[in-house]
Parts: C-alpha cells; sequence; structure tokens
C-alpha cells in the first residue's frame, strides 16, 4: 500500500493492544442515498488493513448516526466475518490474523441515518457529510438527477440508470461534501439495463479523439486500486527499483502480464498474494518467446519486447487476489545524472503514484503538485495523486546535499 501519513483517513481504530486491532492503510466508501422519505443512505466501505498480527479491525460510528443491518465480508474470499457492536462503535473479526509483510481486504457495509445529512426539500435532496476517506462514490436515489457539487467530481450512469459522483480527497484533512439532486422523469424501461447486467467495460485511458461516440466508456477513476512506488537507486546507475499493487478480480483470471516500456530493461522480479504473503513464480520473457510458447496475453508485443509473466491459480466468482510485483528497471533516456542534476521524466497512468529520491539528494524541481514527505532515513518521497482519467508528465530534478 502506499503511504497515508498525511491523507488521513475516517477509519481510526479505538484505543486496544496493537496486535488485536488496527487502522486502515487505504479506504474506498461508496454510499448509496436510499428512498428520500426514508433519510437513509448505505455505506460500503473498502478497508485494507496491513499491521502484521492484527485480528480485528474497528470502525467507529459518528456522533448522532444510528447504523442497522451491518455486514462485513473478506474481499478475497467473499465469506462473512463477525461484527460486534461496541459503544459508538463498530468492530470487523478477521478470519486470521494478518501476516507480516501481507493485508488484509475487508468490506463493511451498514445502513445509517443520521440527522442533516440526508434530506428532501421538494422535489430535491441533499446530502452532506464530512468525509476523510481518500477515494469515494455517491449514488444518487433512482430517478434523479445532480444539480450541484460543491467540489471536481466524476459523473458516471450506471448500469441500472443511477446518477452517480466519485471523486478522491487529495486534501490532509476531512472535507465537507454537499451534492444536491433533483427528481427527474423515470427512464423508459426500453432505455434502463435489466437488474443483473453487466456494467459496460471500462476505459483505462481517455478516450481517443478519433473514437466514435457510442463506444467512449468512463470508468470510475477513483474505485481503481493500482499503486505503484518507485524507488530511485543513484542517477549514474539509471536504475530504480518499484512495486505496483494490482487487484486480480474477474472469474478465472489466472495471469498478470507486465509488458515493459520500450527503452528500459527489467530485472530482479518478484511477485506475492499480499492477502496471504504466499511467494509467486516470475518469468522474464520476449514477444518471440509468448508467440513460440502460444502464451495467451492481452497486449500485442513486438518480438523485442520485454515483459514478466506471473501465473496464479484461478482466481473464482465473488473472490479476487491482491498482487504485490516487484521489479527493477534501467532507463537511461528517463533516468539520468545531467549537468550535475538528478534528472527524471516518466508518465503516470495510474490514479496513485509514490516516488522516493535517493540516498544523498534534495529535491529542487517537481512539474506536477505532489505531497513532499521524508522517509525515516531522511529520503524524499513525492506522492502524486491523478483523479483525471489520463495520465501525467512529471519531470523531477534533484541536487546532491
Amino acid at each position: 500500500m502506499l503511504r497515508k501519513s498525511l491523507l488521513p483517513i475516517a477509519l481510526l481504530s479505538l484505543a486496544a493492544p496493537a496486535a488485536a486491532q488496527a487502522r486502515a492503510d487505504d479506504a474506498y466508501a461508496r454510499y448509496e442515498l436510499l428512498a428520500p422519505a426514508s433519510g437513509s443512505f448505505r455505506v460500503a466501505l473498502d478497508v485494507t488493513v496491513s499491521q502484521a498480527g492484527a485480528t480485528s479491525y474497528v470502525e467507529p460510528l459518528p456522533a448522532g448516526a444510528a447504523a442497522t443491518d451491518v455486514t462485513a465480508i473478506e474481499v478475497m474470499t467473499g465469506t462473512a466475518l463477525v461484527v460486534r457492536r461496541r459503544p459508538g462503535a463498530i468492530e470487523v473479526r478477521l478470519s486470521r490474523p494478518v501476516a507480516e509483510g501481507a493485508e488484509t481486504r475487508i468490506r463493511l457495509s451498514a445502513t445509517y441515518k443520521a440527522a442533516g445529512q440526508y434530506s428532501r426539500h421538494g422535489d430535491a435532496v441533499e446530502f452532506r457529510r464530512t468525509i476523510a476517506a481518500p477515494r469515494n462514490a455517491i449514488v444518487l436515489p433512482a430517478s434523479y438527477e445532480l444539480t450541484a457539487a460543491n467540489l471536481p467530481v466524476q459523473v458516471i450512469e450506471e448500469a441500472d440508470g443511477r446518477i452517480a459522483v466519485s471523486f478522491m480527497n487529495l486534501s490532509p484533512a476531512a472535507m465537507p461534501v454537499a451534492i444536491r439532486a433533483r427528481e427527474v422523469k423515470p427512464r423508459p424501461a426500453s432505455e434502463t439495463a435489466a437488474p443483473g447486467a453487466a456494467p459496460l467495460p471500462p476505459a483505462a485511458e481517455a478516450p481517443a479523439r478519433d473514437q466514435p461516440l457510442n463506444q467512449i466508456r468512463v470508468s470510475e477513476r477513483a474505485l481503481q486500486d493500482r499503486e505503484i512506488v518507485y524507488f530511485l537507486k543513484q542517477p549514474e546507475t539509471h536504475a530504480f527499483s518499484l512495486y505496483h499493487d494490482y487487484t486480480a478480480s474477474r472469474e478465472g483470471e489466472h495471469q498478470y502480464v507486465n509488458v515493459v516500456r520500450a527503452g528500459s530493461r527489467v530485472s530482479d522480479p518478484s511477485a506475492k498474494i499480499l492477502d496471504t504473503g504466499e511467494v509467486l513464480k516470475t518469468r522474464t520473457l520476449t514477444g518471440a518467446d509468448v508467440v513460440r510458447e502460444k502464451i495467451d496475453i492481452p497486449d500485442r508485443v513486438q518480438p523485442e519486447t520485454e515483459l514478466v509473466l506471473i501465473p496464479f491459480g484461478p482466481v473464482r466468482k465473488g473472490q479476487s487476489l491482491r498482487l504485490r510485483i516487484s521489479e527493477t528497471y534501467a532507463d537511461p533516456a528517463r533516468y539520468d545524472l545531467v549537468d550535475g542534476q538528478l534528472m527524471w521524466h516518466r508518465s503516470f497512468g495510474r490514479p496513485r503514484n509514490d516516488m522516493v529520491l535517493p540516498e544523498g539528494w534534495y529535491l529542487t524541481t517537481s512539474s506536477i503538485p505532489a505531497v513532499v514527505s521524508a522517509e525515516p532515513d531522511g529520503r524524499i518521497r513525492l506522492s502524486f495523486w491523478n483523479p483525471r482519467p489520463d495520465s501525467v508528465d512529471v519531470f523531477v530534478k534533484a541536487r546532491r546535499r
């Protein structure tokens, strides 16, 4: 997981032994506004617990909020977890202690009713809540249109016709969110997806200009959970190590393929299942190897293209695996020592990317805004969060201390 020390999450543990319960490292909250007359909303909260030895997770209840129909599952297996109500909080018992170097993903769901947070005003509704979780979505009631949002949001029509607004909290503090919606004429049944219909396939990148309009698909940026951290070695080596986390969730998915960018060389690949800590085997191949061995991969590659192949057991229906892939790259064209300065130039396509400068260097330039912090050993870390569906072109310079 990317470090979130400067991005507080509204998911704090109550005081208890460290090995028993832990704070979550990351969170995605999905709020579904129920019938306006109810004043209630359903929250599904995805959190990750990575503290070794943790056996439970505690979610505090906001003051004045009533929670009902509380459930929890382990996301990896889809199995139900034991939930216990405590004064002012909900405790979720993990299915097993978190292993060293691993993490446990849970989904806590509950229906909430809190005075002043979700209210109706004639044919309009308003949702007001202070939110600190870094990734969020709010789904409007059926047959309601969005009329106001007090912060930039991504707007997505769901398969059942409901409108969702999605956003990332880039602030180091909780932010007040205000959403207003108005009732509209219901859509004809012929224009509404059947219950249980599969959502439209997402688009990972911004649509090409020549793409037909009716083929453009929009994916929820805040829901995308790929993360990557770069650790720069001394610039004379042109090398950097990295790890990136990926969730395999498609039924039958059985391998991960990482295609190396042109101009880069990969070495020392390794991988593990973060949910369990299990180490996976890796293979470094070329495009020619893929053709010769008739390996089925999603990307079309040239014969000289390098790629890393990581096989794992097929994902079962309703389950998922969280993978961490680690590699070392050399890329003289994008990472070098020029005129006595460290220079790094790379395009980041994922929503969340971190990079750590090598020991002995201080930051002088970052073309894209980043949260800057110091590692315990004094190295400087930059955290780039991009809520847009396109890539950012990052150029960084540093000097020796």
